[in-house]
């Protein structure tokens, strides 16, 4: 602190300018001329620029998140049989389409439970028996939709499946 410093007084109201500095001891004159002596420990210095600038506080740019709900991706299940079993060939066909429908019905309720928007359910290109099993599996369910009109005609091996 200097001779001229704007200058506070701890737990008081009192603002001023330094005249003198006597050692530990400064003396400070108020705004109506009055003179007061205090310890420089108890003034405080004063920024009179302080509150005409605007405070400047950096923001952090926090990553943006985006939630598993906007995945635009569907979740997929393959219904080829080498994909849900280590060993097919000592399955009969109709165990095959038993354990076929299983993971159909199962990935259905996980969808439901964890609230998945879409399901791309890949049976494949064949004679038609896989594709017949899920068109029937899915007609049985409330609260969802897909394409039944092209279900056979568009030979695409998949359908996607939309949760209400």
């Amino acid at each position: 602190m200097k001779a001229g410093d704007a200058v506070s007084v701890i737990d008081d109201t009192l603002t001023g300018k330094i005249v003198k500095l006597k050692g530990d001891l400064a003396v400070v004159e108020d705004e109506h001329g009055f003179t007061h002596e205090f310890s420089v420990d108890r003034l405080v210095l004063r920024d009179t620029e302080l509150y005409d600038r605007p405070m400047k506080v950096p923001q952090k740019e926090s990553p943006r998140i985006r939630s598993k709900k906007h995945n635009k991706e569907p979740l997929l299940l393959d219904l080829h049989f080498e994909k849900l079993v280590e060993a097919p060939q000592q399955y009969s066909p109709m165990e095959r389409l038993f354990i076929q429908r299983e993971r159909l019905v199962e990935t259905l309720e996980f969808c439901r439970e964890n609230r998945i928007k879409r399901l791309r359910v890949i049976h494949g290109i064949g004679d038609g028996v896989l594709q017949n099993l899920v068109r029937e599996t899915l007609i049985g369910y409330a609260d969802i939709e897909f394409d039944d009109d092209d279900f056979f005609r568009d030979q695409s091996g998949w359908v996607t499946v939309f949760f209400r």
